[in-house]
């Protein structure tokens, strides 16, 4: 069963996407390369610029990243390993964010901080309501 949940910027009053378009040092990745796989240890999270990712729990699709989207950004709030497996759809090139980027932003602009979270929010009720329909299932 696929039940994959699309992010993008939608609810943030700028697309993070636009704070890092100059970023001098973007990850660049070819189609079908993996960004980080579920179970490795994670410091960073990232925000696609452009193209597209898709995130995997396991084999099950879950979400799929456009300009804008948060990747593992779990990362910075704890240390444990990675909760999925992050492979490019299109060309991509993405940023790569840092406890102490995180931070620095967070301070600059703390509406990026509520964006996170509301990030966060949305992937758990999207998590709750799979496991509502596979038990159902």
């Amino acid at each position: 069963m696929i039940i994959s949940l699309r992010l993008a910027a939608s609810n943030f009053p700028i697309n993070p996407a636009e704070l890092f378009r100059r970023d001098d040092d973007p990850v660049r990745l070819a189609p079908g390369q993996t960004v980080f796989q579920e179970g490795e240890t994670g410091d960073c999270m990232y925000v696609v610029l452009e193209g597209s990712a898709d995130v995997f729990v396991g084999e099950i699709l879950v979400e799929s990243g456009t300009p804008g989207a948060l990747l593992e950004e779990i990362a910075l709030a704890d240390s444990s390993p990675r909760a999925a497996t992050v492979v490019a759809t299109m060309p991509a090139r993405l940023a790569r964010i840092d406890e102490r980027r995180f931070h620095f932003l967070v301070q600059q602009t703390p509406s990026f901080a509520t964006h996170v979270m509301k990030v966060l929010a949305e992937r758990l009720r999207h998590m709750n309501l799979m496991t509502r329909n596979q038990a159902v299932a």
